[in-house]
């Protein structure tokens, strides 16, 4: 949806900025309307910032961090604690709004909420995670040590499809580090992450540490040219991803990109097959499928190929409704757009030649006609050259290929250029160890379809789903949040004799 000018005087709620601990009314001239995809009720009117509020947003920034950054870490991680409770305390009320602006179901949004609270209680623990090393006597006298000191002003471009989580992942972790930050959520659902900045600011969060800008490219491009910002995380598409990877690296900031995806789930035929088959579903048309991990291919080995109508069963059993309605599994898409999109590629495989097990495409839900809805559609037959295959539909769309051996399974998901996930199904250790050691991917699931680590380990999504080095949260995240500094130090006493001018480097 392009800005309309008009658009703030046709709705009651608009969104703020927050800018050096207060939230502002824009004075831009361009509007988005913030659409529940499952009525196309506009439920607010977001700002495009204009290039003074950005700017401000970032001196505001900056200046905190002069202070923040000489915070204690105690201070930092009881801040941090108060945060986690206050976002579980509102767990209900944030899980509302996210379900309405976004169109997951309730019960999806609570676990959008939940798991980015993980990364927030791993924050807590930041007097342990940001200790440095030390050695005595490296030398005569002579001790060396690290420190892990803030780096400035950050910033963070999350997505659409996780507007709880994926904040969660940025700012809780630059900020308990000592950083600043200025966070872009997506503008087509700002309202989630603005209720965290809320309770953010009641945690503690001093004015200026926290910044809220919204917009579209401009804004963008602005957080990967400023010369103020020093590191940039990102989650979205590979276009964009790659865009602000290039464009924050020529600048000098450290960015990290978290992309696109085309997650194999390979089907062994001895695996369990009831258990298999109902995480096989559930994590390919949860969230509509519009989760950057979900398992969009599933890849049957040998005899499991013989599945398929058993997995086109399970699929039809799915409930698709308006994400607050009880009992649903599946909500609406994101936007009129992103289901024009869906509908399009579901068009090309057929016209391709896969054969279309099951056709999402006619769903109307009673009482939300205007819904950008679309059911669990699957297509069998598909080869690697397909489009539907080798583009990411970001939809509630399977594809199934079948291989005959393990070793035909690594090949096809090593030669796909998307690394974020992959998940074998199988009884066999011996298999699964192999898969796991061959496969050339970031995250690999053993009868866990979505393998998204827990927050104590990093994320490691990699190939075409990843530019830089370090991942969001775990240990890798202390890493791109903070300098090492390296102290060399010696000590002297009246008493010490003097061993005259050295002119080696060496240390005795």
């Amino acid at each position: 949806m392009e800005p309309q000018p008009s658009l703030q005087r046709s709705v009651a709620e608009t969104v703020k900025l927050l800018i050096n601990g207060r939230f502002v009314d824009s004075k831009t001239t361009e509007w988005q309307g913030v659409v529940n995809p499952a009525t196309q009720e506009v439920l607010a009117a977001v700002p495009f910032a204009t290039d003074a509020e950005i700017e401000a947003a970032i001196a505001s920034a900056k200046e905190a961090f002069k202070t923040w950054r000489f915070t204690p870490l105690a201070a930092r991680a009881r801040i941090m604690l108060k945060f986690q409770a206050l976002v579980r305390q509102h767990m209900s009320r944030i899980a509302q709004t996210l379900s309405a602006e976004q169109g997951k179901t309730f019960a999806d949004a609570e676990g959008d909420v939940f798991r980015g609270l993980e990364v927030v209680e791993h924050a807590c623990s930041i007097g342990s995670l940001q200790l440095g090393e030390f050695a005595e006597n490296v030398a005569r006298g002579v001790d060396t040590y690290t420190i892990h000191q803030p780096i400035g002003v950050c910033a963070g471009i999350s997505p659409f499809n996780f507007p709880a989580m994926i904040p969660l992942w940025m700012f809780p972790m630059a900020i308990v580090c000592g950083n600043t930050f200025v966070l872009k959520p997506s503008e087509q659902d700002p309202l989630t992450p603005m209720l965290l900045a809320e309770l953010a600011l009641e945690a503690g969060i001093p004015p200026g540490v926290l910044n809220i800008i919204h917009g579209g490219k401009r804004a963008v491009d602005a957080i990967c040219t400023h010369p103020d910002i020093v590191a940039i995380s990102f989650v979205g598409s590979t276009a964009v991803g790659t865009h602000v990877y290039n464009l924050g690296s020529q600048h000098g900031k450290r960015v990290q990109a978290m992309m696109g995806a085309k997650n194999h789930a390979v089907v062994m035929p001895d695996a369990n097959k009831e258990k298999s088959l109902n995480a096989l579903v559930g994590a390919t048309f949860g969230a509509a499928g519009q989760r950057c991990m979900a398992t969009s291919v599933t890849v049957l080995v040998g005899e499991a190929q013989r599945w398929i109508p058993d997995i086109v069963a399970k699929a039809k059993t799915l409930k698709v409704n308006a994400g607050m309605e009880k009992g649903v599994d599946l909500g609406p898409v994101i936007s009129k757009n992103a289901k024009h999109r869906i509908l399009d590629l579901i068009e090309e495989g057929a016209r391709e030649g896969a054969t279309l097990e099951l056709d999402g495409r006619p769903i109307r839900v009673a009482g939300f006609e205007k819904g950008n809805f679309i059911g669990p559609t699957i297509f069998s037959g598909v080869t690697p050259r397909m489009k539907i295959y080798t583009t990411e539909i970001f939809g509630p769309v399977m594809v199934i290929l079948g291989v005959q051996t393990l070793k035909d399974a690594i090949d096809l998901v090593n030669d796909n250029p998307f690394g974020n996930g992959t998940a074998i199904f199988t009884q066999s250790g011996a298999a699964a160890r192999r898969f796991q050691s061959e496969i050339d991917v970031g995250q690999v699931g053993i009868n866990v379809p979505i393998p998204v680590p827990v927050p104590f380990f990093s994320f490691t999504g990699s190939r075409g789903s990843k530019l830089g080095d370090l991942g969001p949260y775990g240990k890798q995240v202390i890493q791109f949040y903070t300098q090492t500094k390296t102290v060399t130090a010696r000590w002297f006493d009246d008493s010490t004799l003097s061993g005259g001018v050295n002119t080696t480097i060496s240390l005795k």
